[in-house]
């Protein structure tokens, strides 16, 4: 299957280096002094673009036009296309390079669990697609997803009304620079959960980022289809997730940083040689995806991913209070303090409101959260694991057991995988 390139264009159009329009420096005598440029762009989400300003409160109108320019008239000049090209070859040189490799795991697990559909398409731009991207296909991208209904303006801080009047001023029949005609067709297709399994063999044993060298590791994700943000069971997922936590093998601190968390207590406490453990809860429109990402020697893969597979299976287990109480506050207080932040306030309306066309408030979060029981986390963990795995491997592999070892694992009782003998070592 070809995939388009408008999937990619995203992470392309996140390392755009916006020019300053006429009369911005007069514009921008409002606009915080740490953000001297005034706007960014970023798709750090799979699913959203984000423009944003920080800008005192009285210059709401010249901070609605500057958004206005920015985002419906792009210049897309020969110079800040080679520009952003570099940035984005850069960014797949860095991708590939990094000692971190949570970023490109996560690529990894998604393919591997949306085989060749929507999540499961590669986000990162390849490099023989970078030449490929021209004003006319950015066009053609604009015109597709830079519509009026599948737009937010959000604001923390202003007048609903004033921000209104704004909105109606620079927005409402603006002319963007690619046209009025429409770009694209855009894709509307379903989420399909496949499950599979992804591997990437590679040397890791000179991934360092100073002159002595990091110990040589393989990296592995297994994953299981969750629910999406739309759905009730959305709130226990999140529960279980910040129950299971975890980290690397070091991380100062106490409880406050997830030290009693099921993956620190039962895996990185009782099995020095693993080098990290951590639970990521992914969530979309319309699926989602709970992983665990495990690192260790490519000698004790097998071993680690059995662990893996138990910690799986142990969570449609007995739930204690304590933890699932410690859980729920720990979630909680999460998402206060989040929330304490003006970008992040705006971030969390804007995306509510364009998935949902409404915002839960954070104290009725903070209710769904505290109603959670145990039997809630039994039950979604129970139909997580009757799904197929999605498997994501980096390394050295020669040790990693098959897939269908680690699906017949998954089903089993106690989460072990089917015992293997050599003649020979």
């Amino acid at each position: 299957m070809k995939q388009s390139t408008s999937v990619e264009l995203p992470t392309f159009w996140k390392s755009w280096r916006f020019r300053q329009p006429p009369g911005l420096a007069a514009k921008m005598r409002f606009c915080s002094p740490w953000k001297s440029m005034g706007a960014s762009a970023t798709a750090r989400h799979r699913d959203t673009t984000m423009y944003a300003v920080s800008a005192d409160a009285r210059g709401l109108d010249t901070v609605v036009g500057l958004l206005a320019d920015v985002v419906l008239q792009p210049r897309l000049t020969d110079e800040e296309l080679d520009m952003t090209r570099m940035a984005v070859q850069f960014e797949l040189e860095d991708l590939n390079m990094r000692p971190d490799p949570e970023p490109l795991l996560t690529e990894m697990v998604h393919e591997a669990a949306f085989r060749e559909n929507t999540v499961g398409l590669h986000r990162f731009c390849p490099s023989e697609n970078i030449a490929k991207i021209d004003r006319q296909v950015l066009h053609a991208y604009l015109g597709a997803y830079y519509r009026p209904e599948r737009m937010v303006l959000a604001g923390v801080g202003v007048e609903h009304e004033r921000l209104v009047q704004c909105a109606h001023r620079h927005l409402l029949g603006a002319r963007p620079a690619w046209g009025d005609a429409g770009g694209a067709e855009v894709d509307r297709s379903v989420a399909q959960y496949t499950g599979g399994i992804v591997k990437l063999e590679r040397d890791m044993s000179s991934a360092s980022l100073g002159p002595r060298l990091m110990p040589e590791l393989t990296h592995v994700m297994v994953g299981l289809e969750s629910c999406s943000f739309l759905e009730d069971d959305f709130i226990p997922f999140a529960v279980l997730n910040m129950m299971m936590g975890g980290g690397g093998s070091f991380s100062a601190g106490g409880p406050g940083k997830g030290m009693f968390t099921r993956l620190y207590l039962n895996v990185l406490n009782r099995h020095h040689w693993m080098y990290n453990a951590t639970s990521y809860h992914h969530s979309y429109e319309d699926t989602g995806l709970l992983c665990i990402h495990a690192s260790a020697d490519p000698r004790q893969v097998r071993e680690m991913v059995e662990i893996v597979t138990k910690e799986f299976i142990l969570m449609g287990g007995a739930v204690d209070e304590a933890e699932l109480a410690r859980a729920k506050t720990q979630l909680s207080s999460m998402l206060m303090m989040n929330l304490e932040a003006r970008p992040v306030i705006f971030e969390d309306v804007g995306r509510q409101v364009l998935a949902t066309h409404s915002r839960k408030l954070p104290h009725e979060l903070c209710s769904l959260i505290s109603h959670v029981t145990a039997d809630d986390i039994q039950r979604v963990a129970s139909k997580m694991l009757r799904g197929k795995p999605a498997v994501a491997a980096l390394g050295d592999l020669s040790d990693l057991p098959p897939y269908e070892h680690i699906q017949e694992a998954l089903s089993s009782r106690d989460g072990r995988l089917p015992r293997t003998y050599r003649l020979f070592r």
